[in-house]
């Protein structure tokens, strides 16, 4: 174990994330009763320019207003790069009292993008005597914020997660595809020939490196990976197939653009109830093993060892936040 000691920030269930454009209110009422652990309500992409205004206004009101129960609530406000941003933190921590969990960045870029927003962000808690300070989640979507992503997950105190934003990331780096997550059919390899001549044609993930890079930033730093959106609302078993894959590579949940998306995200991003039985009975065996002075015993054919208390910690604390949740 390394001498430095990395500090994890709050624990919070993140299984799915719930986009929410703040341009309509009854949007934000449902969300509400939705079964998502985190619920983002939009000021930036899903709100057209003539729409900035009223929408933040109702962001405002539904944070006043509407109860939203054990969810974690977010805003996501609009880019460091437009004359909404500033407005969007005033008037959310001056007028929307303390039932705001989060705010979330978009295109994140440099560590500077996060040194403003949090001074900002600061300043208004302190001149209101907010009781809760608020989180930061970012999102990486440029090649910029890509390349500076170790740095921006340890830019402030504030920061709870990093998120793969896929689509702008898309275009950021100019990537041939048109579509939101998901794989592409020009992404893959062929393997040799085989004797009669045949080669298979194997599609590949377009988007591993990125969410692997991402995952390791976010976990040197103690935060939560989040997986972005996937743009195919229709298509649960490639829905279903994406967040897979995230989890493995280490991600703690999955964006859900549309309420169809919650339950698988939520289901994917839940250990089951085997997972959890031998979590419980490796840390038995384990028990065991200490006070008979062994550092690894075997259970069903299998080595464990310390690191496997580790493993099998992070399932069953996993499992008890999300009873507790109800």
């Amino acid at each position: 174990m390394s001498f430095t000691i990395v500090e994890q920030a709050r624990a919070r269930l993140n299984r799915s994330e719930l986009a929410v454009p703040g341009s309509n209110y009854r949007f934000i009422e449902k969300a509400a009763e939705a079964p998502a652990d985190v619920v983002f309500l939009d000021l930036e992409d899903a709100v057209a320019p003539d729409d900035k205004a009223q929408a933040r206004k109702n962001i405002i009101r539904a944070l006043n207003e509407v109860d939203f129960g054990k969810k974690t609530v977010s805003v996501r406000i609009n880019g460091l790069d437009t004359h909404y941003m500033y407005r969007d933190v005033v008037d959310l921590i001056e007028q929307g009292g303390e039932r705001l969990d989060l705010i979330m960045v978009p295109k994140v870029g440099t560590v500077a993008d996060v040194y403003a927003v949090d001074m900002l962000v600061t300043q208004v808690e302190d001149a209101v005597g907010r009781k809760k300070r608020l989180g930061f989640e970012h999102i990486i979507e440029t090649a910029l914020g890509m390349s500076n992503v170790d740095a921006i997950a340890h830019a402030s105190k504030r920061n709870e997660s990093l998120h793969f934003g896929v689509a702008d990331y898309a275009a950021s780096t100019r990537a041939r595809t048109t579509n939101i997550g998901g794989p592409n059919p020009l992404y893959g390899v062929l393997t040799d020939a085989d004797e009669q001549g045949d080669r298979d044609y194997h599609w590949g993930d377009m988007w591993h490196y990125a969410i692997a890079r991402m995952v390791v930033a976010a976990r040197a730093a103690g935060l939560r990976p989040v997986d972005g959106p996937f743009g195919d609302i229709q298509d649960q078993e490639g829905y279903k197939a994406q967040a897979r894959r995230a989890a493995v590579l280490g991600c703690e949940g999955k964006w859900a653009i549309h309420p169809t998306q919650i339950d698988l995200a939520n289901e994917l991003f839940a250990p089951s109830e085997a997972e959890v039985e031998k979590a419980n009975r490796i840390l038995e065996a384990m028990a065991q093993a200490q006070k008979e002075g062994k550092g690894a015993v075997t259970l069903d054919g299998r080595l464990i060892d310390i690191a496997s208390i580790k493993q099998a910690e992070v399932l069953v604390e996993k499992a008890k936040a999300i009873a507790d949740a109800g």
